[in-house]
């Protein structure tokens, strides 16, 4: 069974999106996919797939005890996709107890099934992270703004930092060292996280080679989501140059996807994107990706991607962005031929699209002045 934890640094980049429509494209591939709801406390993964009615899920199982498990996974009108709902709706769900985790990672991971979705809830809390942390090759979403692509950074700067504590028992000197930092804010944020495996070899010889082995092991995946232009792309080699420089950690990149306000209207019609526009720009990335994943079914799950070939799925990205933006492009002129697009539709869009470029910049020149501000009491420290 391959893993799929689908994961972002902060809400509205469109992971849940990604999740449903990857797992209806690996069942038209004849793959026997279960697609969770880990979003726990706030799940709502069942609208976008269209299912109305979840019934029973992960909520009653977890705060009843007379439900089992294997009634929370149901059948779906997409042929091999069976889907496990949130049940957002009890309170407390999102506080699940560490015995309740253990459990319920256990029965995920033993599921018969060729794919697991998971679709996490956005953040850095122990849950997420412990879910995320169920494969080797976790994806993270983000998108090309400035603020998406820190939170993307810290989240797995969080992975990492997980990771490495959670092979450090309780009463271990190197778990000890670890709550020294925990007590100094300061510095565990400016923490260098090859330096402090260099410090946990030193402290605690002992199981400093499985945090080691722990933190090689990982290589996430990339999606970059909500592109507008084909410029966007170059935020993921930003990205993949940090968490190599400050997190001694590389990036795969799966694949990248442009914004389509058709994905709104499936919403509205309780219909995945691929499902309602199976040929939209939209669609066709997400195909695009599961394609890329049944071709990785040949290589073991443990295998981790270097040098070159690391390159060549950025320089594939960027390859994409260019391609889809000129299908988006002639998509816009059908549309404008046919009569579906009026020219008034065509110039309200780039008036909006020009907003949200202004509130970006916006954005930017205020990270820029805090990065400024920060220098500064830096260099008067």
């Amino acid at each position: 069974m391959r893993i799929i934890p689908i994961a972002s640094g902060k809400g509205g980049v469109g992971k849940s999106l990604i999740a449903a429509n990857l797992a209806i494209a690996l069942a038209e591939a004849n793959r026997r996919v279960v697609l969770g709801d880990l979003d726990l406390g706030g799940s709502n993964l069942h609208l976008i797939l269209g299912v109305r009615s979840p019934g029973r899920g992960l909520g009653s199982v977890l705060t009843s005890g007379k439900h089992k498990f294997d009634e929370a996974v149901v059948e779906t009108e997409y042929p091999g996709l069976r889907f496990i709902s949130g049940d957002g709706e009890i309170p407390g769900l999102a506080n699940v107890t560490a015995n309740q985790k253990r459990s319920l990672i256990h029965k995920l991971t033993h599921l018969d099934t060729d794919y697991l979705v998971l679709d996490l809830g956005a953040g850095t809390n122990y849950n997420t992270l412990d879910f995320f942390l169920t494969a080797r090759h976790g994806m993270v979403v983000t998108t090309p703004t400035p603020t998406a692509t820190v939170n993307a950074y810290l989240f797995l700067k969080n992975v990492l930092f997980r990771a490495i504590t959670a092979r450090l028992p309780r009463k271990s000197s190197g778990n000890s060292y670890i709550n020294s930092l925990r007590k100094d804010g300061e510095a565990l944020k400016r923490i260098y996280l090859p330096n402090l495996l260099e410090k946990l070899q030193e402290v605690d010889p002992e199981h400093y080679p499985e945090c080691a082995h722990a933190v090689r092991s990982l290589q996430p995946r990339l999606i970059l989501n909500l592109l507008e232009d084909p410029k966007d792309a170059e935020k993921a080699n930003k990205l993949r140059r940090s968490c190599r420089e400050y997190l001694g950690l590389e990036l795969e990149h799966t694949g990248v996807i442009y914004r389509d306000d058709l994905q709104d209207v499936a919403l509205s019609a309780r219909l995945p994107i691929i499902r309602y526009k199976p040929q939209s720009v939209l669609a066709q990335a997400v195909y695009r990706i599961a394609d890329k994943l049944v071709q990785l079914e040949s290589d073991e799950e443990d295998d981790v991607v270097e040098g070159g070939d690391l390159d060549q799925t950025f320089q594939e990205a960027a390859l994409e962005a260019e391609a889809d933006f000129s299908a988006k492009l002639g998509y816009v002129e059908d549309l404008l031929h046919s009569g579906a697009l009026s020219t008034g539709d065509l110039v309200e869009t780039i008036k909006m699209q020009q907003i949200e470029i202004n509130q970006l910049k916006k954005e930017n020149n205020l990270i820029k002045s805090k990065l400024v501000r920060a220098i500064q009491q830096g260099f008067v420290e």
